[in-house]
């Protein structure tokens, strides 16, 4: 591989898919501030995502409901007078 390409930063940081709590550890260069403790008993670094591929319509293939920011509230506020 060429030098330079790859950042240098590259560690192992565990994911977690805020809409249904699941959680996996796998290598990323993604920052953050936030730590957990994961099964293994190590503090990692914590990327808080909102949806991911276990809560996804398309891959689970399962309608699911993900309301992060109040958006259907904010729909049915702006659409209730007509």
């Amino acid at each position: 591989m060429k030098k330079g390409l790859h950042p240098e930063q590259y560690r192992l940081v565990v994911f977690k898919d805020m809409s249904n709590g699941t959680s996996f550890l796998t290598r990323s260069a993604a920052q953050t501030k936030e730590t957990v403790k994961w099964e293994d008993g190590n503090e990692y670094p914590l990327v808080k995502m909102e949806i991911s591929n276990t809560s996804h319509p398309f891959f689970t293939g399962q309608k699911m409901l993900v309301d992060t920011a109040g958006r259907i509230d904010k729909f049915n506020k702006k659409y209730a007078k007509k």
